[in-house]
Protein backbone atom coordinates (compact mmCIF):
# COMPACT_ATOMS: atom_id res chain seq x y z
CA UNK A 1 0.00 0.00 0.00
CA UNK A 2 2.84 2.27 0.89
CA UNK A 3 4.59 1.37 -2.37
CA UNK A 4 1.44 2.15 -4.39
CA UNK A 5 1.11 5.61 -2.89
CA UNK A 6 4.69 6.38 -3.75
CA UNK A 7 4.20 5.34 -7.37
CA UNK A 8 1.16 7.59 -7.64
CA UNK A 9 3.14 10.57 -6.35
CA UNK A 10 5.96 9.90 -8.83
CA UNK A 11 3.47 9.66 -11.68
CA UNK A 12 1.91 13.00 -10.74
CA UNK A 13 5.30 14.67 -10.67
CA UNK A 14 6.20 13.31 -14.10
CA UNK A 15 2.93 14.51 -15.57
CA UNK A 16 3.54 17.96 -14.18
CA UNK A 17 7.07 18.02 -15.61
CA UNK A 18 5.99 17.16 -19.14
CA UNK A 19 4.36 20.53 -19.91
CA UNK A 20 7.22 22.36 -18.20
CA UNK A 21 9.75 20.60 -20.45
CA UNK A 22 7.71 21.45 -23.48
CA UNK A 23 7.69 25.22 -22.63
CA UNK A 24 10.61 26.86 -24.66
CA UNK A 25 13.08 29.46 -23.25
CA UNK A 26 11.83 32.98 -24.07
CA UNK A 27 13.29 34.28 -27.42
CA UNK A 28 13.41 37.88 -28.64
CA UNK A 29 12.79 38.97 -32.19
CA UNK A 30 12.69 42.23 -34.03
CA UNK A 31 12.68 44.00 -37.36
CA UNK A 32 14.90 47.14 -37.70
CA UNK A 33 16.11 49.52 -40.35
CA UNK A 34 18.49 52.52 -40.40
CA UNK A 35 17.52 55.94 -41.76
CA UNK A 36 20.55 55.98 -44.09
CA UNK A 37 23.20 53.38 -44.70
CA UNK A 38 26.13 55.59 -45.73
CA UNK A 39 27.67 58.87 -44.64
CA UNK A 40 30.30 60.23 -42.30
CA UNK A 41 31.59 59.98 -38.76
CA UNK A 42 29.39 62.12 -36.53
CA UNK A 43 26.29 61.71 -38.66
CA UNK A 44 23.09 61.33 -36.65
CA UNK A 45 21.00 58.44 -38.00
CA UNK A 46 17.75 56.91 -36.81
CA UNK A 47 17.51 53.24 -35.93
CA UNK A 48 13.84 52.34 -36.15
CA UNK A 49 11.81 49.19 -35.80
CA UNK A 50 10.08 46.97 -33.25
CA UNK A 51 11.16 44.14 -30.99
CA UNK A 52 9.82 42.04 -28.20
CA UNK A 53 12.38 43.39 -25.71
CA UNK A 54 12.50 46.68 -23.80
CA UNK A 55 16.15 47.43 -24.68
CA UNK A 56 18.33 46.56 -27.63
CA UNK A 57 22.09 46.62 -27.39
CA UNK A 58 24.00 48.11 -30.33
CA UNK A 59 27.36 46.64 -31.31
CA UNK A 60 29.06 48.79 -33.98
CA UNK A 61 32.13 47.46 -35.79
CA UNK A 62 34.79 50.22 -35.65
CA UNK A 63 37.72 49.00 -37.72
CA UNK A 64 36.96 45.55 -39.17
CA UNK A 65 38.11 43.74 -36.04
CA UNK A 66 36.82 40.23 -35.29
CA UNK A 67 36.59 40.55 -31.52
CA UNK A 68 33.23 42.13 -30.80
CA UNK A 69 34.47 43.12 -27.36
CA UNK A 70 36.37 45.91 -29.18
CA UNK A 71 33.27 47.13 -30.98
CA UNK A 72 31.40 50.24 -29.97
CA UNK A 73 28.69 49.29 -27.48
CA UNK A 74 25.52 51.13 -26.55
CA UNK A 75 21.81 50.57 -26.28
CA UNK A 76 18.49 52.03 -27.25
CA UNK A 77 15.13 51.79 -25.50
CA UNK A 78 11.71 51.16 -27.00
CA UNK A 79 8.16 52.24 -26.14
CA UNK A 80 5.68 49.43 -25.42
CA UNK A 81 2.72 49.24 -27.77
CA UNK A 82 -0.19 47.51 -25.96
CA UNK A 83 -2.07 46.96 -29.21
CA UNK A 84 0.72 44.91 -30.74
CA UNK A 85 2.45 43.69 -27.62
CA UNK A 86 5.91 44.75 -28.91
CA UNK A 87 8.25 47.65 -28.29
CA UNK A 88 8.61 50.36 -30.93
CA UNK A 89 12.00 51.99 -31.52
CA UNK A 90 12.81 55.32 -33.13
CA UNK A 91 16.14 56.26 -31.56
CA UNK A 92 18.95 58.60 -32.79
CA UNK A 93 22.38 57.09 -33.13
CA UNK A 94 25.59 59.01 -33.84
CA UNK A 95 28.12 57.24 -36.04
CA UNK A 96 31.27 56.87 -33.88
CA UNK A 97 34.88 57.33 -35.02
CA UNK A 98 35.53 54.51 -37.45
CA UNK A 99 37.66 53.93 -40.52
CA UNK A 100 36.48 54.13 -44.10
CA UNK A 101 34.37 51.25 -45.41
CA UNK A 102 31.28 49.18 -44.66
CA UNK A 103 30.57 48.57 -40.97
CA UNK A 104 28.33 45.97 -39.37
CA UNK A 105 25.79 47.02 -36.74
CA UNK A 106 24.45 44.13 -34.63
CA UNK A 107 21.40 44.53 -32.40
CA UNK A 108 21.35 42.14 -29.44
CA UNK A 109 18.77 41.23 -26.85
CA UNK A 110 19.65 42.44 -23.36
CA UNK A 111 19.97 39.00 -21.72
CA UNK A 112 23.19 37.90 -23.39
CA UNK A 113 24.61 40.57 -25.70
CA UNK A 114 27.45 39.28 -27.79
CA UNK A 115 25.96 35.82 -28.17
CA UNK A 116 25.48 35.23 -31.86
CA UNK A 117 22.29 33.31 -31.19
CA UNK A 118 20.73 36.37 -29.56
CA UNK A 119 21.07 38.77 -32.50
CA UNK A 120 17.81 40.62 -32.92
CA UNK A 121 18.78 42.17 -36.28
CA UNK A 122 21.83 43.23 -38.32
CA UNK A 123 22.29 46.56 -40.10
CA UNK A 124 25.13 48.09 -42.15
CA UNK A 125 26.61 51.59 -42.56
CA UNK A 126 29.34 52.72 -45.00
CA UNK A 127 31.73 55.43 -43.78
CA UNK A 128 33.40 57.91 -46.15
CA UNK A 129 36.34 60.26 -45.33
CA UNK A 130 35.64 63.74 -43.97
CA UNK A 131 37.43 66.65 -42.29
CA UNK A 132 36.58 69.20 -39.62
CA UNK A 133 38.18 72.58 -38.88
CA UNK A 134 38.37 74.56 -35.65
CA UNK A 135 37.78 77.94 -37.36
CA UNK A 136 35.25 78.51 -40.10
CA UNK A 137 35.87 82.19 -40.85
CA UNK A 138 38.59 84.79 -40.72
CA UNK A 139 40.99 86.84 -42.85
CA UNK A 140 44.03 85.57 -44.70
CA UNK A 141 46.67 84.40 -42.27
CA UNK A 142 44.13 82.81 -39.92
CA UNK A 143 45.57 79.59 -38.50
CA UNK A 144 43.21 76.68 -39.04
CA UNK A 145 43.51 73.24 -37.43
CA UNK A 146 42.22 70.30 -39.49
CA UNK A 147 41.10 66.91 -38.14
CA UNK A 148 40.26 63.95 -40.37
CA UNK A 149 37.67 61.26 -39.66
CA UNK A 150 36.68 58.07 -41.44
CA UNK A 151 39.86 57.65 -43.46
CA UNK A 152 41.39 54.39 -44.59
CA UNK A 153 43.41 52.89 -41.75
CA UNK A 154 46.33 52.40 -44.17
CA UNK A 155 46.33 56.07 -45.21
CA UNK A 156 49.71 57.79 -44.83
CA UNK A 157 50.07 60.81 -47.11
CA UNK A 158 47.59 63.66 -46.67
CA UNK A 159 47.20 66.79 -48.80
CA UNK A 160 45.06 69.76 -47.70
CA UNK A 161 43.61 71.88 -50.51
CA UNK A 162 42.22 75.39 -50.11
CA UNK A 163 40.01 76.17 -53.09
CA UNK A 164 40.26 79.80 -54.19
CA UNK A 165 37.30 79.27 -56.52
CA UNK A 166 34.23 77.04 -56.30
CA UNK A 167 35.40 73.62 -57.58
CA UNK A 168 31.89 72.87 -58.85
CA UNK A 169 32.72 69.13 -58.97
CA UNK A 170 35.99 69.84 -60.82
CA UNK A 171 38.22 69.05 -57.86
CA UNK A 172 41.35 68.22 -59.87
CA UNK A 173 41.81 71.57 -61.61
CA UNK A 174 44.94 72.83 -59.85
CA UNK A 175 44.18 76.39 -61.00
CA UNK A 176 41.28 76.40 -58.56
CA UNK A 177 43.13 75.50 -55.38
CA UNK A 178 46.30 75.98 -53.40
CA UNK A 179 47.92 73.13 -51.48
CA UNK A 180 48.28 74.55 -47.97
CA UNK A 181 49.64 71.43 -46.25
CA UNK A 182 50.96 68.03 -47.25
CA UNK A 183 52.98 65.32 -45.62
CA UNK A 184 53.18 61.92 -44.02
CA UNK A 185 50.72 61.55 -41.16
CA UNK A 186 49.78 58.92 -38.60
CA UNK A 187 46.28 57.49 -38.96
CA UNK A 188 44.89 55.63 -35.94
CA UNK A 189 42.86 52.40 -36.08
CA UNK A 190 39.66 54.38 -36.24
CA UNK A 191 40.69 56.30 -39.40
CA UNK A 192 41.30 59.53 -37.50
CA UNK A 193 44.21 61.97 -37.94
CA UNK A 194 44.87 65.34 -36.30
CA UNK A 195 47.42 68.06 -35.46
CA UNK A 196 47.44 69.47 -39.01
CA UNK A 197 47.41 73.28 -39.18
CA UNK A 198 47.71 75.77 -42.03
CA UNK A 199 47.33 79.50 -42.61
CA UNK A 200 44.57 80.75 -44.87
CA UNK A 201 46.23 82.04 -48.05
CA UNK A 202 45.53 85.50 -49.50
CA UNK A 203 42.30 85.44 -51.50
CA UNK A 204 39.14 87.40 -52.10
CA UNK A 205 36.41 87.52 -49.50
CA UNK A 206 33.51 85.10 -49.44
CA UNK A 207 33.02 81.36 -49.12
CA UNK A 208 35.88 79.03 -49.94
CA UNK A 209 36.22 75.27 -49.67
CA UNK A 210 38.72 73.02 -47.96
CA UNK A 211 39.21 69.39 -48.95
CA UNK A 212 41.74 66.68 -48.21
CA UNK A 213 43.12 63.77 -50.21
CA UNK A 214 45.28 60.81 -49.26
CA UNK A 215 47.26 58.08 -50.92
CA UNK A 216 44.36 55.63 -50.46
CA UNK A 217 41.42 58.03 -50.68
CA UNK A 218 42.78 59.98 -53.62
CA UNK A 219 39.68 61.09 -55.50
CA UNK A 220 37.44 63.65 -53.81
CA UNK A 221 34.40 62.85 -55.94
CA UNK A 222 34.72 59.06 -56.34
CA UNK A 223 35.65 58.51 -52.69
CA UNK A 224 32.90 60.91 -51.61
CA UNK A 225 35.33 62.87 -49.43
CA UNK A 226 33.50 65.51 -47.44
CA UNK A 227 35.01 68.99 -47.29
CA UNK A 228 34.17 72.08 -45.28
CA UNK A 229 33.45 75.71 -46.07
CA UNK A 230 35.54 78.63 -44.80
CA UNK A 231 34.41 82.22 -45.08
CA UNK A 232 37.25 84.61 -45.84
CA UNK A 233 36.69 88.02 -44.31
CA UNK A 234 38.59 91.24 -45.10
CA UNK A 235 41.75 91.70 -43.09
CA UNK A 236 45.11 93.42 -43.01
CA UNK A 237 48.55 92.65 -41.63
CA UNK A 238 51.58 94.85 -40.96
CA UNK A 239 55.19 93.96 -41.62
CA UNK A 240 56.11 95.50 -38.24
CA UNK A 241 54.30 95.65 -34.92
CA UNK A 242 56.03 98.84 -33.82
CA UNK A 243 58.03 101.72 -35.24
CA UNK A 244 59.07 105.31 -34.87
CA UNK A 245 58.09 108.60 -36.40
CA UNK A 246 58.64 108.66 -40.18
CA UNK A 247 59.30 104.93 -40.45
CA UNK A 248 57.77 103.23 -43.50
CA UNK A 249 55.28 100.45 -42.68
CA UNK A 250 54.03 97.96 -45.27
CA UNK A 251 50.38 96.90 -45.07
CA UNK A 252 49.07 93.77 -46.80
CA UNK A 253 45.35 93.40 -47.36
CA UNK A 254 43.28 90.39 -48.42
CA UNK A 255 39.67 89.30 -48.49
CA UNK A 256 38.60 92.41 -50.36
CA UNK A 257 36.42 92.35 -53.45
CA UNK A 258 37.99 91.39 -56.76
CA UNK A 259 39.71 94.47 -58.27
CA UNK A 260 38.33 96.69 -55.51
CA UNK A 261 39.43 100.32 -55.87
CA UNK A 262 39.85 103.43 -53.69
CA UNK A 263 41.34 101.51 -50.79
CA UNK A 264 42.65 103.67 -47.95
CA UNK A 265 44.83 102.93 -44.93
CA UNK A 266 43.71 104.54 -41.68
CA UNK A 267 45.97 105.21 -38.70
CA UNK A 268 44.05 106.04 -35.54
CA UNK A 269 41.13 106.91 -37.82
CA UNK A 270 43.17 109.29 -39.97
CA UNK A 271 43.92 108.52 -43.62
CA UNK A 272 47.64 107.92 -44.15
CA UNK A 273 47.54 106.26 -47.62
CA UNK A 274 45.03 106.15 -50.48
CA UNK A 275 44.49 105.17 -54.10
CA UNK A 276 45.27 101.50 -53.54
CA UNK A 277 43.66 98.88 -55.81
CA UNK A 278 43.15 95.17 -55.07
CA UNK A 279 44.05 92.51 -57.62
CA UNK A 280 41.67 89.90 -59.00
CA UNK A 281 42.22 87.81 -55.86
CA UNK A 282 41.13 90.67 -53.61
CA UNK A 283 44.68 91.24 -52.34
CA UNK A 284 46.73 94.45 -52.18
CA UNK A 285 49.85 96.00 -50.66
CA UNK A 286 50.36 99.59 -49.50
CA UNK A 287 52.70 101.62 -47.32
CA UNK A 288 52.47 104.53 -44.94
CA UNK A 289 54.87 106.53 -42.80
CA UNK A 290 54.34 106.61 -39.06
CA UNK A 291 52.81 110.06 -38.44
CA UNK A 292 53.74 112.58 -35.76
CA UNK A 293 51.99 111.18 -32.71
CA UNK A 294 52.95 110.64 -29.11
CA UNK A 295 54.36 107.35 -27.90
CA UNK A 296 51.62 104.73 -27.47
CA UNK A 297 49.48 102.07 -29.17
CA UNK A 298 47.23 102.95 -32.13
CA UNK A 299 44.76 101.06 -34.34
CA UNK A 300 45.44 100.58 -38.04
CA UNK A 301 42.66 99.56 -40.41
CA UNK A 302 41.58 100.03 -44.02
CA UNK A 303 38.50 100.62 -46.15
CA UNK A 304 37.59 100.55 -49.81
CA UNK A 305 34.73 101.28 -52.16
CA UNK A 306 33.09 97.94 -51.29
CA UNK A 307 34.60 97.23 -47.88
CA UNK A 308 33.77 99.22 -44.77
CA UNK A 309 36.36 99.72 -42.07
CA UNK A 310 33.90 98.12 -39.63
CA UNK A 311 34.25 94.86 -41.59
CA UNK A 312 37.97 94.66 -40.81
CA UNK A 313 39.50 93.70 -37.50
CA UNK A 314 41.80 96.53 -36.45
CA UNK A 315 45.51 95.81 -36.03
CA UNK A 316 47.42 97.40 -33.18
CA UNK A 317 50.62 99.32 -33.88
CA UNK A 318 52.93 100.63 -31.19
CA UNK A 319 54.60 103.98 -31.79
CA UNK A 320 58.01 104.10 -30.16
CA UNK A 321 60.64 106.87 -30.11
CA UNK A 322 62.35 107.08 -33.47
CA UNK A 323 64.92 109.18 -35.29
CA UNK A 324 64.73 110.54 -38.82
CA UNK A 325 68.14 111.27 -40.36
CA UNK A 326 68.24 113.09 -43.68
CA UNK A 327 70.06 112.16 -45.79
CA UNK A 328 71.07 108.71 -44.57
CA UNK A 329 74.19 108.45 -46.75
CA UNK A 330 76.69 110.74 -48.40
CA UNK A 331 80.23 112.03 -48.21
CA UNK A 332 82.39 114.13 -45.94
CA UNK A 333 80.81 117.57 -45.68
CA UNK A 334 77.25 116.37 -46.34
CA UNK A 335 74.77 118.50 -44.39
CA UNK A 336 72.77 116.28 -42.05
CA UNK A 337 69.42 117.03 -40.41
CA UNK A 338 68.04 115.08 -37.45
CA UNK A 339 64.45 115.02 -36.24
CA UNK A 340 62.50 112.64 -34.05
CA UNK A 341 59.05 111.61 -32.93
CA UNK A 342 57.32 109.40 -30.42
CA UNK A 343 59.44 110.74 -27.57
CA UNK A 344 58.02 111.85 -24.22
CA UNK A 345 56.57 115.37 -24.36
CA UNK A 346 58.68 118.35 -23.28
CA UNK A 347 61.83 116.28 -22.94
CA UNK A 348 65.40 117.46 -23.63
CA UNK A 349 67.12 115.37 -26.31
CA UNK A 350 70.85 115.47 -27.13
CA UNK A 351 72.26 114.40 -30.50
CA UNK A 352 75.79 113.03 -31.00
CA UNK A 353 77.66 112.04 -34.16
CA UNK A 354 80.59 109.65 -33.79
CA UNK A 355 80.35 110.33 -30.06
CA UNK A 356 80.64 114.10 -30.44
CA UNK A 357 77.72 116.28 -29.35
CA UNK A 358 76.17 118.12 -32.29
CA UNK A 359 73.13 119.76 -30.73
CA UNK A 360 70.10 119.42 -28.48
CA UNK A 361 66.38 120.17 -28.61
CA UNK A 362 63.23 119.91 -26.52
CA UNK A 363 60.31 117.79 -27.73
CA UNK A 364 56.90 119.35 -28.30
CA UNK A 365 53.61 118.19 -26.80
CA UNK A 366 53.46 115.38 -29.40
CA UNK A 367 56.90 114.15 -28.44
CA UNK A 368 58.61 115.43 -31.61
CA UNK A 369 61.64 117.63 -32.29
CA UNK A 370 63.57 118.94 -35.30
CA UNK A 371 66.08 121.57 -36.34
CA UNK A 372 69.39 119.86 -35.42
CA UNK A 373 71.82 120.11 -38.35
CA UNK A 374 75.55 119.53 -38.81
CA UNK A 375 78.07 118.38 -41.40
CA UNK A 376 79.20 114.78 -41.71
CA UNK A 377 82.84 114.25 -40.84
CA UNK A 378 85.24 111.31 -40.81
CA UNK A 379 87.70 111.38 -37.91
CA UNK A 380 88.78 107.73 -38.02
CA UNK A 381 92.20 106.76 -39.34
CA UNK A 382 90.69 104.10 -41.62
CA UNK A 383 87.53 104.05 -43.70
CA UNK A 384 84.41 103.53 -41.60
CA UNK A 385 81.14 103.06 -43.44
CA UNK A 386 78.68 103.46 -40.56
CA UNK A 387 78.76 106.56 -38.39
CA UNK A 388 76.32 106.43 -35.45
CA UNK A 389 73.90 109.28 -34.84
CA UNK A 390 72.60 108.88 -31.28
CA UNK A 391 69.70 110.61 -29.47
CA UNK A 392 69.74 110.55 -25.67
CA UNK A 393 67.05 111.55 -23.21
CA UNK A 394 67.21 110.68 -19.54
CA UNK A 395 68.87 107.22 -19.54
CA UNK A 396 67.37 106.16 -22.89
CA UNK A 397 69.32 106.17 -26.15
CA UNK A 398 68.24 105.62 -29.76
CA UNK A 399 70.58 105.41 -32.70
CA UNK A 400 70.67 105.34 -36.46
CA UNK A 401 73.60 105.37 -38.87
CA UNK A 402 74.90 107.73 -41.50
CA UNK A 403 76.48 105.68 -44.28
CA UNK A 404 79.72 107.22 -45.51
CA UNK A 405 80.49 106.75 -49.19
CA UNK A 406 82.92 103.94 -50.00
CA UNK A 407 83.99 104.87 -53.54
CA UNK A 408 87.76 105.08 -53.91
CA UNK A 409 89.17 108.19 -55.60
CA UNK A 410 90.92 107.90 -58.95
CA UNK A 411 94.66 107.23 -59.05
CA UNK A 412 96.79 110.28 -59.81
CA UNK A 413 98.94 110.36 -62.96
CA UNK A 414 102.66 110.91 -62.22
CA UNK A 415 104.23 113.84 -64.05
CA UNK A 416 107.71 114.92 -62.82
CA UNK A 417 110.29 113.60 -62.45
CA UNK A 418 109.50 111.67 -65.58
CA UNK A 419 110.21 107.97 -65.66
CA UNK A 420 113.93 107.15 -66.22
CA UNK A 421 114.89 110.82 -66.05
CA UNK A 422 117.77 112.63 -64.29
CA UNK A 423 117.43 115.49 -61.84
CA UNK A 424 120.29 117.93 -61.13
CA UNK A 425 124.05 117.60 -61.62
CA UNK A 426 126.11 117.60 -58.47
CA UNK A 427 125.34 117.23 -54.80
CA UNK A 428 121.99 116.57 -53.08
CA UNK A 429 118.88 117.47 -55.01
CA UNK A 430 115.68 119.02 -53.59
CA UNK A 431 113.48 117.31 -56.12
CA UNK A 432 110.01 118.62 -56.92
CA UNK A 433 107.41 115.88 -57.50
CA UNK A 434 104.23 116.69 -59.44
CA UNK A 435 101.17 114.63 -60.41
CA UNK A 436 97.65 115.13 -61.70
CA UNK A 437 95.01 116.54 -59.38
CA UNK A 438 92.21 114.19 -58.16
CA UNK A 439 88.72 115.48 -57.32
CA UNK A 440 86.37 113.72 -54.88
CA UNK A 441 83.13 114.66 -53.09
CA UNK A 442 84.80 114.02 -49.75
CA UNK A 443 87.92 115.99 -50.75
CA UNK A 444 91.29 114.41 -51.48
CA UNK A 445 94.84 114.51 -50.18
CA UNK A 446 97.93 112.59 -51.30
CA UNK A 447 100.52 110.24 -49.88
CA UNK A 448 104.01 110.31 -51.43
CA UNK A 449 106.78 107.72 -51.08
CA UNK A 450 110.38 107.68 -52.34
CA UNK A 451 112.44 104.47 -52.12
CA UNK A 452 115.72 103.02 -53.35
CA UNK A 453 114.07 99.96 -54.90
CA UNK A 454 111.05 99.26 -57.04
CA UNK A 455 109.58 97.02 -54.31
CA UNK A 456 109.59 99.90 -51.80
CA UNK A 457 110.93 97.70 -49.03
CA UNK A 458 113.29 100.54 -48.08
CA UNK A 459 111.31 103.77 -48.09
CA UNK A 460 113.59 106.80 -47.73
CA UNK A 461 110.88 109.38 -47.49
CA UNK A 462 107.10 109.15 -46.85
CA UNK A 463 104.82 112.12 -46.82
CA UNK A 464 101.12 111.84 -45.92
CA UNK A 465 98.27 114.31 -46.19
CA UNK A 466 99.82 116.41 -48.95
CA UNK A 467 97.10 118.86 -49.90
CA UNK A 468 98.47 119.95 -53.32
CA UNK A 469 99.28 117.89 -56.41
CA UNK A 470 103.01 118.56 -55.92
CA UNK A 471 105.69 118.42 -53.26
CA UNK A 472 109.23 119.78 -53.11
CA UNK A 473 111.77 118.12 -50.87
CA UNK A 474 113.24 120.21 -48.11
CA UNK A 475 117.00 120.56 -47.66
CA UNK A 476 116.79 117.92 -44.95
CA UNK A 477 115.00 115.58 -47.39
CA UNK A 478 117.33 116.31 -50.35
CA UNK A 479 118.45 113.22 -52.27
CA UNK A 480 122.07 112.33 -52.76
CA UNK A 481 123.43 111.04 -56.02
CA UNK A 482 121.77 107.71 -56.95
CA UNK A 483 118.76 105.94 -58.45
CA UNK A 484 115.34 106.32 -56.86
CA UNK A 485 111.68 105.32 -57.29
CA UNK A 486 108.60 107.34 -56.39
CA UNK A 487 104.85 106.78 -56.26
CA UNK A 488 101.68 108.53 -55.07
CA UNK A 489 98.15 107.57 -53.98
CA UNK A 490 95.07 109.70 -53.39
CA UNK A 491 93.10 109.45 -50.12
CA UNK A 492 89.67 111.05 -49.81
CA UNK A 493 88.13 112.55 -46.69
CA UNK A 494 86.35 109.27 -45.88
CA UNK A 495 89.71 107.47 -45.88
CA UNK A 496 89.05 105.64 -49.15
CA UNK A 497 92.34 105.42 -51.02
CA UNK A 498 93.06 104.93 -54.68
CA UNK A 499 95.94 102.55 -54.21
CA UNK A 500 99.50 103.31 -55.22
CA UNK A 501 100.38 104.39 -58.72
CA UNK A 502 102.92 102.45 -60.76
CA UNK A 503 106.31 103.74 -59.60
CA UNK A 504 108.55 105.97 -61.74
CA UNK A 505 112.33 105.82 -61.50
CA UNK A 506 114.81 108.71 -61.72
CA UNK A 507 118.48 109.53 -61.03
CA UNK A 508 119.55 112.27 -58.70
CA UNK A 509 122.63 114.22 -59.91
CA UNK A 510 125.26 113.56 -62.59
CA UNK A 511 128.17 112.70 -60.28
CA UNK A 512 128.60 112.24 -56.58
CA UNK A 513 129.98 115.32 -54.80
CA UNK A 514 133.29 113.66 -53.97
CA UNK A 515 133.82 112.83 -57.63
CA UNK A 516 133.00 116.38 -58.61
CA UNK A 517 135.53 117.74 -56.08
CA UNK A 518 138.13 115.27 -57.26
CA UNK A 519 137.58 116.32 -60.85
CA UNK A 520 137.79 119.98 -59.91
CA UNK A 521 140.97 119.33 -57.96
CA UNK A 522 142.43 117.42 -60.86
CA UNK A 523 141.56 120.22 -63.23
CA UNK A 524 143.22 122.70 -60.88
CA UNK A 525 146.32 120.55 -60.76
CA UNK A 526 146.37 120.22 -64.53
CA UNK A 527 145.93 123.91 -64.99
CA UNK A 528 148.75 124.53 -62.54
CA UNK A 529 151.00 122.11 -64.35
CA UNK A 530 150.26 123.73 -67.67
CA UNK A 531 150.98 127.15 -66.23
CA UNK A 532 154.24 125.92 -64.87
CA UNK A 533 155.25 124.37 -68.16
CA UNK A 534 154.33 127.28 -70.32
CA UNK A 535 155.34 130.10 -68.05
CA UNK A 536 158.20 129.10 -65.84
CA UNK A 537 159.93 126.67 -68.24
CA UNK A 538 159.74 129.14 -71.07
CA UNK A 539 161.18 131.88 -68.86
CA UNK A 540 163.99 129.60 -67.78
CA UNK A 541 164.88 128.85 -71.40
CA UNK A 542 165.43 132.55 -72.18
CA UNK A 543 167.87 132.81 -69.39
Amino acid sequence: MKLLSRLVIALVICLMAIPMMATPVQAYSGDFYISKDEGYVGDAVKISGDATCLKVYIYYELYNEDDEEDWYQGYISGDYDESTGVYDYYEPFTIPESCAGRHTIKLYNPDDPGDATDVVDTLYFTVYPSIEIDEDEGPAGTEVEVTGYGWDEDESEIEIRFYLEDPDDDYDDDDLYEVVWSGDIEIDYYGTWEDVTFEVPPCKKGDHWIYAEGDESDDIEDDEIKGVEFEVTPGISLDKESGGFGETITVTGSGFEEDEEDIEILFDGTKVAEGIEADDDGCWTGTFEVPEVAMGTYDVTAQGEDTAKEDIEEVEFEVVPGLVLSPTEGHVGTSLSVSGGGFPANKSVTITYDGVTKGSATTNTKGSFSGISFEARHTQATHTEEHPVVATYDTTTLSTNFIMESAAPAKPALALPANDSRVGLFGKQTVTFTWSEVTDESGASYNLQVATGADFTQVLMAKEGVSEASYTLTKEEALAYGSYYWRVKAVDGAQNDSGWTTAHSFKSGLLPLWAFIAIVALIVVLIGALVYLFVFRRRGGYD
